[in-house]
């Protein structure tokens, strides 16, 4: 496959999982918003947000002070920002029309499709309407296209590298997402907390969970209260929970297993390691450490995987 088209295929898959995510942490800071609380509590939760996306720069560049209208404007359908909703499905779908004859007729049409319901939306202010419905639609179009491409693609190198993007994005993703949220509940975790601060926290914790689509796998994996360890353990270490990073990682090295039977990739080497840590460490482990450190690591290392797959797979080879 030339790499001008898996670089396509790649990029069109992380964008498209960029905007299902980015609509799953607005949703959760539009929910969480609505609780009681005070307006710096409020406005931390905000912050966050932009921090997930290491957008606190270009926000405060364009927008000033933190206000959560502008947010939702700048997170949603600002085409100045990259990380947009509508930036993102926008640059999925031109991705997806430079490679059209690559993709069967079902892609091609669900992509297409998205985007001029995308305009349509965004023309009548759906987002400002009713935030929750346009964040669930969002989300729909997103696992329309994941089914479409299970569902009508044949399994070579193009199907490979789209599962590739779409999991290396959600792997970078579930880990901002826990390790600023993580930090945002105002207790000690550990520590004795009153009767206020449980219930906020119990209210924190399941938005948190409802934004990965993890709350009723949560109850039925540990049938207890919402423990921020649990809370840990599933969204890092379950390889049966589907946005984890455990489970990420496995389908990274499944699908760079397809792409280089011979292992012979320094790819699948990095891939290999991060799945064996993730595979062996203890939730203990991570705690002890401090899982903004723990985090941070595994950040840095799917963002060197990254890179490591655009210079195997995506770049021109240097003549020599």
């Amino acid at each position: 496959m030339l790499s001008r088209t898996a670089d396509h295929l790649y990029w069109m898959a992380r964008y498209t999982e960029r905007a299902e995510n980015t609509a799953r942490m607005l949703d959760v800071n539009v929910e969480t918003a609505m609780l009681p609380q005070s307006a710096a509590v409020s406005q931390v939760g905000w912050e966050g947000m932009l921090s997930i996306s290491e957008l606190l720069p270009l926000y405060a560049q364009k927008h000033g002070a933190i206000e959560p209208e502008k947010v939702l404007q700048f997170m949603v359908s600002d085409d100045g920002n990259p990380s947009s909703i509508a930036a993102c499905l926008r640059a999925a779908r031109e991705n997806a029309r430079a490679v059209r004859g690559t993709l069967t007729t079902e892609f091609w049409e669900t992509h297409n499709q998205t985007w001029l319901e995308l305009k349509r939306l965004l023309a009548a202010r759906q987002h400002e309407a009713d935030p929750t419905a346009f964040f669930e639609w969002v989300k729909f179009r997103s696992h329309l296209s994941r089914g479409v491409t299970i569902g009508t693609m044949l399994q070579d190198e193009a199907f490979y590298f789209v599962r590739l993007g779409t999991f290396l994005e959600r792997m970078d993703n579930t880990a901002r997402l826990l390790d600023v949220k993580f930090h945002a509940v105002n207790s000690d975790f550990f520590g004795a907390a009153n009767e206020e601060d449980q219930e906020y926290d119990f209210y924190h914790w399941s938005a948190i969970l409802r934004s990965v689509s993890a709350f009723e796998i949560y109850r039925k994996v540990y049938r207890n209260v919402i423990k921020p360890e649990c809370v840990v353990e599933l969204l890092i270490l379950r390889h049966d929970m589907p946005r984890s990073l455990r489970a990420c990682v496995d389908s990274v090295v499944e699908n760079l297993r397809a792409l280089r039977p011979s292992g012979d990739s320094e790819a699948m080497r990095l891939a290999g390691k991060l799945q064996a840590d993730l595979t062996f460490v203890r939730v203990e482990e991570i705690l002890a450490t401090g899982l903004h450190a723990y985090l941070t690591q595994c950040l840095e290392r799917v963002n060197d995987l990254g890179a490591q797959i655009g210079r195997e797979f995506m770049l021109p080879a240097v003549a020599v």
